[in-house]
């Protein structure tokens, strides 16, 4: 390798790192991102593995990105916003989470810094399959993935302490409500054309499961499909 090669590799390296950086500190902390365990998780996942390399240059921009098959990544704010309302009063963190919408593991990364146990569902057999050998390559042993509907949710894992949506259905799936545990939180958008971020919070109630709704900000996500539809 040539001395110029070299100092182009390094000059990269030190671009994603100052832009890491910069994510970090303006889109998150200059916002309303404060969890310790979500700005350490979104500092030590490296976005510009989950996106295709001509994009890398943007890999720490706060926008989507697309990666492929009408999918996107969402961008680092929303990733961190989602991971915090749904982590909630966990202390130090949650045993088992469920992250609907799997995409390139980009989210399911995240999670996995801050759970003992990811389950990650993808719709689309394509990318179920590219982000399972991702995040192998990449060292995350705590996650498993699932090519199906997420509507319907992973029930044999349940219940779960946490669960993440990325894509909007119409009304909030039953199943993904229901397979909380007590304490546990859905963080999730909602709607067709104008979408907002919702949270349910299971309360630790006696007889039929109660919830507690909380809406956050307006979101754009792509729609749920296969049963949502």
């Amino acid at each position: 390798m040539s001395d110029d090669a070299e100092k182009g590799g390094q000059s990269t390296d030190v671009d994603l790192t100052l832009n890491q950086r910069k994510m970090i500190e303006e889109h998150l902390q200059g916002r309303d991102i404060h969890s310790t365990l979500v700005l350490n998780a979104m500092q030590r996942v490296q976005r510009h593995t989950f996106i295709p390399h001509e994009m890398t240059p943007d890999a720490y921009a706060d926008f989507p990105l697309p990666i492929g098959h009408g999918q996107t990544i969402s961008q680092p704010y929303i990733v961190a916003l989602m991971t915090q309302l749904a982590l909630g009063e966990f202390s130090p963190s949650p045993k088992r989470v469920l992250d609907i919408g799997t995409g390139s593991g980009y989210q399911a990364a995240v999670l996995s810094e801050v759970a003992k146990e990811v389950y990650s569902m993808e719709i689309i057999p394509t990318l179920a399959e590219s982000a399972r050998e991702r995040l192998k390559k990449l060292g995350y042993n705590n996650i498993t993935i699932r090519c199906g509907d997420g509507h319907q949710g992973w029930e044999e894992n349940a219940p779960f302490d946490c669960n993440i949506v990325a894509a909007a259905p119409n009304e909030v799936p039953a199943a993904l409500k229901d397979q909380l545990a007590p304490g546990g939180r859905l963080v999730i958008p909602v709607g067709d054309v104008f979408q907002q971020l919702e949270v349910y919070t299971r309360r630790d109630v006696d007889g039929p499961p109660a919830f507690d709704r909380e809406v956050r900000i307006a979101v754009r996500f792509v729609p749920m499909t296969g049963e949502a539809q």
